[in-house]
């Protein structure tokens, strides 16, 4: 995990009783992990993020919160979403 430095990942477990549930896991980068299960209710995306820490470039940051923002975006109306993961990146200036 966190690729060839180590220094940043993202992991999901899943209880034993939810495996046999779990349609995809796709990686879109280091920092975020989207998995898809099947529920009684519809399809469930288990979107987990590990957001740059404060310390990290401002450019990092911007680039982690889009890419974030478009694979939202993705995800088909119908389908529900939890969103869950470490998410305290700390913008200086937004000037959006």
């Amino acid at each position: 995990m966190g690729g060839e430095e180590r220094l940043d990942g993202i992991g999901i477990f899943v209880a034993e009783r939810w495996v046999d549930s779990v349609v995809s896991v796709e990686r879109h980068s280091k920092r975020v992990l989207i998995l898809k299960m099947v529920l009684d209710s519809g399809l469930l995306d288990v979107f987990m993020v590990f957001a740059p820490h404060s310390g990290k470039l401002e450019e990092v940051k911007e680039s982690f919160w889009n890419e974030v923002f478009h694979l939202l975006s993705c995800i088909p109306q119908n389908e529900m979403m939890v969103f869950a993961g470490v998410c305290c990146s700390i913008f200086r200036d937004i000037s959006y």
